[in-house]
C-alpha cells in the first residue's frame, strides 16, 4: 500500500445499500467521502432516517432525498463533493421534488458558501447533528433552508445503531471516540469534528454483541485518536480533571477496553484506528501481546521524521520519543507491523528535513504507508499562521522518494511470509479472479488463495508460496 492516504478507496463516493424497510415509502441516496468515520456515519444516518421511511437506492434518479457525506481533509476531497453537487442539481432538474443536503467535515466550513451564495443546496448538516435530520427535513420540505453544524459535547451516537452498509458481512467499524483535542497546525479535524469525547464502554460492548450475534468475525474500533479513548461517565476529555475522584479512579482508558472487548469476544478479531504516538502507551501494546485475538498491526502516524517539523505540525512528540516507542513495540510484540501517515513538503521544510523523514523510514521499516504532499486547508493554524513555501515540484519530488522507500519495505516485509503458513480471514474474492479468496493475516498483509469449499467469514490456515509487491500468493493447508 504505497499509496496516498485514502481509505478503502472502493467505498469512496458509491451509493450506499441497506436492507429494505418494510413500509417505508421513501428513497435516500447517500454516498460517503474521506475516512473510515464518515463511512460509519453515514450508516448511523441511514439509520435515523430510515425511522423516518426513507431506504436507500443506488439510483440518483429516484431519490427523494440525496445526501453526500464530505470530507475537509484535502482538497481532492472538496474538489469532489462539488463536482457531485452539480451532478445533482443537473438531476434535480429533471426530478424537482429531489432535496439534496451535504453531511459531516465540509458542511461546517462552507454552510454560507452552499446555501446563500451558490444556492447548490437545500440542506447543511454537521457530524454532529444528525439526530437533528427529521427537524431539518421538515422545515427544507416547508421551503426554508435548513442548517445545523453546532458541534456538541456529548454527542457519540452511541445508541444509535448503525445500518451496515455496503458490508461484506465480514468486518465492521466501530467508533469509540468523536472529535480530536490534538490541535496539529495542518489539520481542520478540531475544527469540523468538534472537541474528543468518548462513547460508553456498556454501549460499545453491546454493539459489537450484535454484529457477533449477525456473525461478524472482524471488528476495528474506529476514532480520530483512539489511545486517548477515556470514559469517565460522560464529558469531553478535557474536564477529566474536574470530575469526581471516584469518576477519576473508576474511569476506562483504551487499554482496558481493548481488554474487556478481547475478554467478552474471544473469537472476534480485533484491530484498531487511528493511534497517536502522543498518547499511545505501553499498556495498550501489552493488552495486544495478551490476546491472541487482537490483530499484531499498529497504524502509527509520524506525519514527518524530523523533530524540529513535528514542532511546527504542532505534534506533541519528538523524533526521538517516536523511535522509542517504535523500538518498545518490536520488543513487546515482535511480529508487529506497522504502517504510517507521512506528510511531505509542509511549510518550511528543508532539504535536511526531509532527509531526516527518509532515515526514520529507513529506521522502522513500516509495513505499509500512506503517504501525501502537504495541501494547504482554510481555518488550520498553519493556514492563517504559516506560509505553504514549498514549490509543488519539490514536493512531488520529495513525494516520491518516500513512496520509493517505502515500496521497498512493503515488499521485504511481504517476502518474509513466504514459506510460512498464516491465518487468514476470507473477506470475499479476489478483484482479479472469481476463483480466488482474498482475506488478510494478523499483521494487516493481503492473501490470495484458490477457492476450495471455505465460505466468506471463515479462519483458514493458508501456506505462503509467492508475492507481489502487494499481496501474498497461496495455497489452503
Amino acid at each position: 500500500m504505497g499509496s496516498e492516504k485514502v481509505i478503502d478507496e472502493k467505498n469512496q463516493g458509491q451509493a450506499l445499500l441497506t436492507e429494505e424497510k418494510k413500509g417505508n415509502s421513501k428513497k435516500l441516496y447517500i454516498e460517503s467521502y474521506g475516512c473510515a468515520m464518515n463511512l460509519n456515519d453515514s450508516e448511523i444516518v441511514a439509520s435515523i432516517l430510515s425511522e423516518q421511511g426513507y431506504n436507500t437506492t443506488h439510483l440518483i434518479e429516484e431519490a427523494d432525498l440525496v445526501l453526500v457525506n464530505t470530507c475537509s481533509i484535502r482538497e481532492k476531497a472538496e474538489q469532489t463533493v462539488r463536482k457531485r453537487l452539480e451532478k445533482y442539481n443537473a438531476v434535480k432538474k429533471i426530478n424537482p421534488k429531489m432535496k439534496v443536503g451535504v453531511l459531516g467535515c465540509m458542511a461546517e466550513r462552507l454552510k454560507a458558501k452552499f446555501l446563500e451564495e451558490e444556492k447548490i443546496v437545500d440542506l447543511v448538516v454537521g457530524p454532529d447533528a444528525y439526530r437533528d435530520l427529521p427537524n431539518l427535513l421538515e422545515e427544507v420540505q416547508s421551503g426554508r433552508d435548513a442548517v445545523n453544524v453546532i458541534l456538541s459535547k456529548e454527542e457519540t451516537y452511541g445508541d444509535v445503531s448503525p445500518v451496515r452498509l455496503n458490508s461484506n458481512g465480514v468486518s465492521a467499524f466501530v467508533s469509540i471516540t468523536r472529535g480530536c483535542d490534538n490541535m496539529c497546525t495542518f489539520c481542520v479535524v478540531p475544527f469540523t469534528r468538534g472537541r474528543e469525547r468518548s462513547r460508553e464502554p456498556k454501549s460499545i460492548l453491546e454493539e459489537i454483541k450484535q454484529l457477533s450475534e449477525q456473525n461478524y468475525k472482524e471488528v476495528t474500533l474506529l476514532g480520530q485518536n483512539v489511545d486517548s479513548y477515556l470514559w469517565y461517565g460522560g464529558g469531553l476529555k478535557k474536564d477529566f480533571k474536574k470530575a469526581s475522584e471516584i469518576a477519576q479512579t473508576t474511569a476506562v482508558g483504551f487499554a482496558e477496553l481493548l481488554d474487556m472487548v478481547a475478554d467478552a469476544f474471544p473469537k472476534i478479531r480485533i484491530r484498531f484506528s487511528t493511534s497517536n504516538p502522543q498518547d499511545m502507551n505501553l499498556n495498550v501494546i501489552h493488552t495486544m501481546a495478551k490476546h491472541e485475538n487482537i490483530c499484531n498491526y499498529v497504524h502509527l502516524p509520524v506525519q514527518s521524521g524530523s523533530t524540529s517539523v513535528l514542532k511546527r505540525m504542532n505534534r506533541q512528540h519528538t523524533r526521538e520519543e517516536y523511535i522509542e516507542l517504535i523500538d518498545n513495540i518490536k520488543k513487546i510484540i515482535p511480529d508487529c507491523s506497522l504502517s504510517q501517515d507521512m506528510m511531505t513538503g509542509f511549510c518550511g521544510e528543508t532539504e535536511e528535513e526531509h532527509q531526516e523523514t527518509l532515515s526514520l523510514l529507513e529506521y522502522v521499516k513500516y509495513d505499509y504507508g500512506f503517504m501525501f504532499a502537504y495541501s494547504e486547508r482554510p481555518g488550520t493554524p498553519a493556514a492563517k499562521n504559516m506560509e505553504d513555501d514549498i514549490p509543488l515540484a519539490v514536493k512531488k519530488r520529495r513525494l516520491a522518494e518516500i513512496i520509493l522507500v517505502q515500496q521497498k519495505h512493503s515488499l521485504y516485509h511481504l517476502e518474509q511470509f513466504v514459506g510460512k503458513t498464516v491465518e487468514i480471514l476470507i473477506e470475499g474474492s479476489s478483484k482479479k479472479s472469481d476463483a480466488h479468496w482474498k482475506g488478510r493475516n494478523s499483521q494487516n498483509a493481503v492473501a490470495v488463495f484458490p477457492k476450495g469449499d471455505e465460505q466468506i467469514g471463515d479462519f483458514v490456515n493458508v501456506y505462503i508460496e509467492d508475492c507481489t509487491s502487494a499481496t501474498l500468493l497461496g495455497k489452503r493447508v
